[in-house]
């Protein structure tokens, strides 16, 4: 087992000055995620990788723990660039302590004893992740893995060396957000996927974080113009009731009926290696209940061909099937690099092509923002 002060030192030199920080009575409030922690000389954030050294706040930077080259489907994104693959790395550390995370060895780092003996981060530069995203054919750079709010200014250099490329960039975080930091990640950023763990705030507190952060977040994500999708990790008996379903489908067709819901099967993990994995029936009620609410697209993951049409992009206009998806995997594609349906016209909200853009509206068709045209 790796001595926590080892690692903490290891991980002290991969750091550079923070961005995201404001000077408040003597002291630093860090702006990267939804604790807002106020630090004094020495004192480290929640996540523990975010610190005060000799007066300044100091942030990860020049390092990944985790890179890999993956359909954009995993992310999951099923309205940005279907087919494609998306580089993505990520870092150490998170802001919330979920005992059912399935990346733990990465997030839980100076957290969890258990979780320091993988902290084996990689020296790594801007370019050179941007290269490999170009080698392995990637159309997209994604920041995910672990909480990649607390490594966001890490994040946003790599996505200024993306977009000279090319690129479209895209983040995957629990949404646990400031306003500063969705705000410092907007010029950057093309499309953002958030973890919504369910929709009680006391199930938000045993995990570290607020639930009113992050629907604040996720409004906050959509009236910025980001291209949003959000999934929901059913854990059976924690946060699979039809009520909580119901209100968490609610809340988010009043973002946008148009916003990608997807409800994704737990398996045993972590922390909750004796909790049984998620029927496929549960997750097509949930479908049910989000399509009942005024979602048009929700959609059900992690268990591929076991869940009908439930992977498949459908015009909700005509019931044209748009994209056909088993997993992961692109079965067929029908949509136009506009976001038009065949048959019927209609432009379908999402990022169907580098160039085209469709945003999410508000209920009553109002451009969340931004207008509904294609974009380049």
């Amino acid at each position: 087992m790796a001595p926590a002060d080892s690692v903490r030192e290891r991980l002290a030199g991969l750091t550079a000055k923070a961005t995201l920080v404001r000077e408040e009575t003597g002291k630093l409030r860090c702006l990267a995620c939804g604790h807002r922690c106020l630090l004094a000389e020495g004192g480290q954030g929640v996540c523990r990788v975010r610190f005060v050294r000799d007066g300044e706040l100091r942030a990860p930077w020049g390092y990944v723990a985790s890179v890999a080259a993956d359909p954009i489907e995993k992310k999951p994104f099923f309205h940005v660039l279907p087919g494609s693959t998306a580089l993505s790395f990520g870092m150490l550390g998170c802001d919330l302590r979920c005992p059912y995370c399935q990346n733990w060895e990465i997030s839980q780092t100076l957290r969890d004893p258990n979780a320091d003996d993988w902290a084996h981060p990689s020296p790594a530069t801007p370019e050179g992740i941007v290269a490999a995203a170009l080698e392995a054919g990637a159309q997209v750079v994604t920041s995910t893995y672990n909480g990649p709010l607390i490594t966001a200014e890490w994040a946003a250099a790599v996505f200024v060396e993306a977009r000279r490329a090319g690129l479209l960039t895209s983040f995957v975080s629990n949404g646990h957000a400031t306003p500063e930091v969705l705000d410092f990640l907007r010029p950057l950023v093309d499309a953002y996927k958030v973890d919504l763990k369910g929709m009680r705030e006391a199930a938000y507190r045993e995990v570290g974080g607020r639930l009113s952060v992050v629907l604040d977040a996720l409004a906050g994500l959509v009236a910025r113009g980001f291209w949003v999708e959000v999934v929901t990790l059913l854990v059976p008996g924690r946060n699979d009731s039809d009520e909580e379903l119901r209100d968490a489908a609610r809340f988010l067709a009043t973002l946008s009926p148009d916003l990608p819901w997807h409800v994704t099967a737990f398996h045993p993990d972590y922390r909750m290696g004796d909790v049984r994995a998620t029927p496929a029936a549960t997750l097509l009620r949930a479908v049910d209940i989000g399509r009942g609410e005024g979602l048009r697209h929700v959609y059900a993951g992690n268990l591929p061909g076991g869940v009908g049409d439930a992977e498949t992009t459908v015009c909700p206009g005509c019931s044209e099937r748009l994209v056909e998806r088993r997993g992961f995997r692109v079965v067929s594609r029908r949509i136009d690099a506009e976001g038009r349906c065949p048959r019927c016209e209609r432009l379908i909200p999402g990022i169907w092509s580098p160039g085209g853009r469709v945003v999410l509206r508000a209920p009553g068709g109002r451009p969340a923002e931004g207008e509904d045209v294609p974009t380049g």
